[in-house]
């Protein structure tokens, strides 16, 4: 349990992608450390929304060019002397391996689990509410039956085709949440606005609030501009409402 919670809103598509992508890698780490039945068909379920996104956008090419764009911005700072050079060379190694693979025409991320037939007859059956009952496809249940361990090893080999994109991702992002530098404002009766110079690419907003917090922002913005503003649900059942309170949160402006 963290002191704080961060809602993070993305300032551009490419971005938008990432962020959805790193919240499914995410999810499918916590179901496959589990061993039961609705564990595997949860990773499973979240291997198929992988390959459904990567088929509605090409993610390789937009990772490619955002590697880059990195490594540029990353190699002009070389000769700052306020900068350690042991670890931006680190980094650029890093992103460099990354491209390398990425840029391999071979590296065709989910190729393996389209051609896998098992995995095509549960997809054609998960746009069906309780599509992959037993009676539909009992391949499945007689799969979701195996040991383990068995389970495992194909989630493992279908999950490890997605490797070099959950690695990108994860670097991607952790570079740019890491170009804020954090600074506190103040939200009069819950609003907030902030202009976004005109010489500046802020690709992530990022707010921070205490966990304890009964309020949640709102965030929203563009090229020019963004807003927050914060608002409070005293019931699931009502519409949230923006306070009259004065915030004072935490605010990260990803400009990298």
């Amino acid at each position: 349990m963290t002191d704080h919670v961060t809602y993070e809103q993305p300032l551009n598509e490419r971005v938008r992608t990432f962020l959805r992508l790193e919240h499914l890698f995410d999810a499918e780490d916590h179901y496959l450390v589990n061993s039961g039945e609705w564990d595997s068909r949860a990773c499973l379920s979240l291997l198929l929304d992988i390959i459904d996104m990567l088929g509605r956008s090409d993610v390789k090419t937009e990772l490619i060019k955002e590697m880059e764009r990195h490594a540029l911005t990353l190699a002009s700072l070389k000769n700052n002397p306020g900068v350690d050079l042991q670890r931006l060379t680190l980094i650029l190694d890093d992103i460099n391996q990354h491209l390398e693979v990425l840029r391999d025409p071979a590296c065709q991320p989910g190729q393996l689990l389209r051609q896998d037939e098992l995995v095509t007859s549960i997809k054609q059956r998960s746009s069906i509410p309780g599509g992959s009952c037993n009676f539909d496809l009992p391949a499945y249940h007689h799969w979701l039956q195996r040991p383990v361990i068995e389970r495992n090893k194909d989630l493992e080999k279908w999950r490890e085709d997605f490797l070099v994109i959950k690695r990108s991702i994860r670097l991607a992002l952790h570079m740019i949440r890491n170009s804020a530098n954090p600074v506190m404002e103040k939200a009069v009766n819950g609003f907030f606005q902030k202009p976004i110079e005109g010489n500046v690419s802020c690709q992530m907003i990022r707010v921070i609030l205490p966990a304890g917090s009964a309020l949640f922002p709102e965030i929203s913005g563009g090229k020019h501009r963004f807003t927050v503003r914060f608002l409070e649900q005293s019931s699931t059942d009502e519409r949230p409402v923006q306070t009259r309170e004065s915030i004072e949160f935490e605010l990260h402006c990803c400009i990298l």
